[in-house]
């Protein structure tokens, strides 16, 4: 079972990180120094690949929801694209929850192995 786990958490990492390279978001700021975080070693930085993707995902849904109020407020026409735009928020999001509940539940799992 352990073993399985590990294979389950490795894989998920790896999907994490492929996401998060495909995603290439500016870095986050240091809100202490203003200044910007870079993985110059390459090292793979978990936090930082979730800062990342929740950043693009609430991008994606600023921008449907910018369409879609130039829409109701009769600046475009595109409503197709709009409603294009929100769906792929709205995935955007599933996908996102799904990741976070698939860590959540490793990390569960990883706490009830024995030590």
């Amino acid at each position: 079972m352990g073993t399985e786990l590990v294979g389950l958490i490795k894989a998920d990492l790896a999907a994490l990180t492929n996401e998060a390279k495909r995603l290439a978001v500016v870095p986050a700021a240091d809100p202490s120094t203003g200044t910007t975080f870079n993985n110059s070693q390459g090292a793979f930085s978990f936090t930082q690949s979730m800062k990342d993707a929740i950043a693009s995902v609430d991008a994606e849904d600023r921008a449907a929801g910018e369409r879609m109020a130039a829409v109701d407020a009769g600046k475009s026409d595109d409503l197709v694209g709009a409603m294009l735009a929100s769906q792929q928020a709205s995935l955007s999001f599933s996908m996102l929850m799904q990741v976070r509940n698939k860590v959540m539940g490793a990390v569960d799992e990883l706490i009830k192995l024995p030590v």
